[in-house]
């Protein structure tokens, strides 16, 4: 296979409103119009925005669990679009999902045993029963869980737990992509870095490519190769994950990294604002869709819709932004200094670095 894992080119989907009791279309709720990603092998890339931005429906269409309105899908090399729905059925051995809500993805009446050894025999990666049992034995170590607890029912789990399983699921048939969809918005901050940690490492074993789709930027920064952030069915701007937290462009961009939190409570800095909720995506704003939220908006942003335009500095990167304002939009503040309980630990590591600079000295 030459070019990159999935190819998405022009995907749209629109929803139908209907009223009455006939049941007749009103209207369309426009929750993906026209996006385009590459993902290559191997790599992590992360669609994030806020709530009813279309993500989720993204990662739904790359995996064909609901059909789009018009757009291409090729997952190596092949269109996934055009194929019927046995052949589709074989394609979903390289294509898999981690569900936001772990327990509803699970079925509550089965064993972990049996819903690990169902995608095995469907796909005929394990002969017999022996087979499948040692195969869930493995899985079950492999997302650190003990092969016991293959006689358990998901209720009998934790909120991590049940999602080690969703995850020990998903590589059942030793997938090459894994569509994630908020895999850990659900779960403690402790328990996310574990399932996290997880992912990566798994990543890395087994050449995984993921599709992260997450709302909060703190996490995705810790998983993320790449990031496209969406704003009501568009993407408006797409970064390498060190240089989109280095140097965010689109004021959308700006005001998602100013939401995150910061580790020092004592900490003040300036924050980005939105002000007015977002639009209705059954009738989206004309021009830019941000514009109706963006105090930095022009006359043009209110009529011409922006293109996603790589204007990259450097040769080696891959920066695109849907503003083309954006290098006349002051800068974003600097992340303020270290103060309170923080300064306190700085010095404290100043001194104990001295200290054994001391003691290495004689």
């Amino acid at each position: 296979m030459t070019g990159p894992l999935l190819e998405v080119a022009g995907l749209v989907k629109h929803f139908p409103v209907r009223r009455g009791v006939l049941g007749l279309v009103s209207g369309h709720v426009r929750a993906v119009d026209g996006i385009d990603i590459h993902l290559n092998e191997g790599e992590t890339l992360a669609i994030v925005g806020e709530s009813g931005c279309g993500k989720s429906t993204v990662g739904r269409l790359v995996l064909r669990l609901i059909e789009p309105t018009a757009g291409t899908v090729r997952f190596e090399d092949v269109d996934l679009l055009a194929l019927g729905a046995t052949a589709m059925r074989a394609r979903r051995q390289r294509l898999q999902v981690i569900f936001q809500d772990p327990y509803a993805s699970l079925n509550p009446r089965m064993t972990v045993g049996a819903m690990l050894g169902e995608p095995l025999m469907l796909h005929g990666l394990a002969g017999d029963q022996g087979q499948r049992r040692v195969r869930v034995a493995e899985l079950l170590e492999l997302v650190g869980l003990r092969p016991d607890h293959a006689r358990r029912y998901p209720h009998e789990f934790s909120g991590g737990q049940r999602q080690r399983l969703a995850i020990a699921r998903a590589l059942a048939v030793e997938p090459k992509l894994i569509v994630a969809d908020e895999p850990v918005s659900a779960l403690d901050v402790s328990i996310q870095a574990q399932v996290i940690n997880l992912m990566r490492s798994l990543q890395r074993r087994f050449g995984l490519s993921y599709i992260f789709i997450s709302h909060d930027l703190a996490v995705v920064k810790h998983i993320a190769d790449r990031i496209a952030v969406m704003y009501l069915g568009k993407i408006v701007e797409t970064a390498t994950t060190d240089e989109l937290f280095r140097s965010p462009r689109h004021p959308y961009t700006r005001a998602l990294l100013a939401a995150v939190p910061l580790p020092d409570p004592t900490a003040v800095r300036e924050r980005a604002l939105l002000e007015g909720d977002i639009p209705s995506a059954t009738a989206p704003p004309p021009g830019c869709r941000f514009h109706t939220r963006c105090r930095f908006a022009r006359e043009s942003c209110r009529r011409d819709e922006p293109q996603l335009v790589n204007d990259s500095q450097g040769s080696d990167t891959t920066h695109a932004t849907a503003c083309p304002w954006w290098q006349e939009i002051p800068p974003p503040p600097a992340p303020p200094e270290a103060t309170g309980q923080n300064q306190d630990r700085i010095r404290l590591d100043r001194l104990q670095a001295a200290f054994v600079s001391a003691q290495e000295a004689t």
